[in-house]
Order: structure tokens, then sequence, then C-alpha cells
């Protein structure tokens, strides 16, 4: 067999895929880079140019001693706390269901499930008063038993949930949906029960895109504005979170403290996400090893 000096048989026979793949980025690779690169930029620079005014002008060290700061920031962590807590109990439920189980109506359940998502948020609040305000069908009867959720710090729990719940549903279900039914059986062929299976096979090989939507979820919650204002209001030290002080320093002029309190949720934003992509997400819920 005759071949090129310098190459060998295994040279000449590489396949077509190969050789495009080994091959530098030509005009086209350079042609997608540009509009990537601005996208990416385009993302970035706000977020960096936010960021890096509130350190450089000292507004952000300013606004970690601020009392109204510190007080939104901890009423946001504990209520986002509380509804990602709710969210994952009832929508990984919800999210095995319309994963494993084919129902008349599911196209409709799964509509619900996704409509937070490209609603206004300040829809999303004014429907949630709708339904639990003092004067409504099921606001009226809480109400009389001394039960009232609009304008209070449990407002705010539901309209976080409300608007970050799908994220975390239409992930969690992506996940399970993927998992291959034939290793469930074969759980349950040695005796595993359903919960078993869930919780030592399903549950493992979906933890990835579950975790996934969980810090999802998390973020927007902590990032809920529109709905929050409209449902439970901006009440100092009981529905303040730290989004509506970005808004009410802003409103009242103190464009540095808006800044640095905007700031702090990017910082807080950030961090969350880069952790789980550092440690990678899935082995926070591997539940495999668990008695």
């Amino acid at each position: 067999m005759t071949t090129v000096a310098g190459t060998s048989p295994a040279d000449s026979s590489a396949s077509p895929e190969a050789t495009s793949r080994s091959a530098p980025a030509g005009l086209g690779t350079a042609a997608l880079m540009i509009p990537a690169g601005l996208l990416a930029l385009f993302l970035g620079l706000p977020i960096l140019a936010l960021v890096a005014r509130s350190i450089l002008d000292g507004s952000l060290a300013n606004a970690l001693t601020a009392q109204v700061v510190l007080t939104a920031l901890w009423l946001s962590l504990a209520t986002t706390a509380v509804s990602v807590t709710l969210t994952v109990a009832l929508g990984l439920p919800l999210a095995w269901v319309l994963a494993r189980r084919a129902f008349r109506g599911r196209w409709l359940v799964e509509a619900i499930v996704d409509l937070p998502l490209v609603l206004p948020p300040a829809v999303a609040g004014l429907a949630l008063l709708l339904v639990l305000g003092r004067r409504t069908a099921l606001g009226g009867p809480l109400d009389s038993l001394g039960i009232t959720i609009p304008f209070t710090t449990v407002a705010v729990v539901l309209a976080q949930t409300f608007v970050s719940a799908p994220f975390f549903v239409r992930s969690a279900r992506t996940g399970i949906a993927a998992v291959e039914r034939d290793l469930e059986d074969a759980a349950r062929a040695d005796g595993a029960t359903e919960r078993s299976v869930f919780r030592h096979v399903t549950l493992p090989l979906a933890a990835g895109p579950v975790a996934a939507g969980l810090v999802m979820s998390w973020a927007r919650a902590l990032g809920e504005f529109g709905a929050t204002i409209m449902f439970a209001g901006n009440i100092e030290g009981r529905t303040q979170t730290l989004p509506l002080v970005v808004y009410g320093e802003f409103q009242g002029g103190d464009l540095d403290g808006s800044i640095a309190a905007a700031a702090i949720l990017v910082l807080a934003a950030f961090g969350v996400l880069l952790a789980v992509r550092v440690l990678h997400w899935g082995r926070a819920l591997d539940l495999r090893n668990v008695a």
C-alpha cells in the first residue's frame, strides 16, 4: 500500500470527523465568537460596573453596617430558606408525577406550573392578593380566624415560592424523566419499596438537575421584587427584603445606598452559583450512602 511520505496508514485513514475536530478554528468559528462575546459582555459588564462602583466609592462597606440593609438581608435569607423548603417539599412530588405518570390533563398541569415563568411578577402579586386578601373567599375566613396573610412575612414567603417554584419543578422533572426505568425496575425486583427506589435510585441519578433547579429557585426567590411589593408591601423589618431596599433607596434619592444593596444581592447570588459549580451540585443530593 502506497502512502505519502511522512505519513502512516493510520493517518491516511483518519475520519473526516476526527480531522474537523483537530483542525484549528476557522473563519466560521471566529464569526460565532463575535456575537457570543458581545452577548457575554452585555450581560457581564453592567454587573461588573455595579459591583466595582459600590466597592470603589465605599458604599458597599457602609451598607454592610447599615441597620436597614442588615435587617433586609437577614429577612431575605430567612424567607428564601423557608420558600425553598416549601418548594422542595411540594415541588419534588409534583415533578415526579409529571415525569412518571400519564394522566388526563397533564398538559394543563404543566402549563399551570410554567405560567409564573412568563407572568410579570406584579401580576403574580396581584393574583395572590385576590386569592388571599382579607375580603376574598379564601382570605376572608382566614381573617375571621385571626390569620392575616397579606402584608406579612408569610406573604413574602408565598410570593417568593409562587415565582420561584417553577424553576425547581421544571428542572427536577427533566432530571427524573431522564432516569432509566430499567434501573428502577431492577431495584424493585430486588425487593426495594417505591420509597427506597425513589430515595436510593431515582433521586441520586437525577441529583444534578434537581440541585440545579434548587439553586435557580433560591436565586429567583432572593431577587423577587414585583410580587412581593404587591402582595406583602414594603414594611421595614417585616416585609422589606433586600430587592425592596434597592428600590426604596433609589426612590428616596440615595443612589449610593441603592447601588450598595444591589451589589450585595449580586455577590450573594453569584457566590452561591459559583459554589455549586465548584463543588459539583450533584454531590449535594447524593443520598446513596445515607442509611
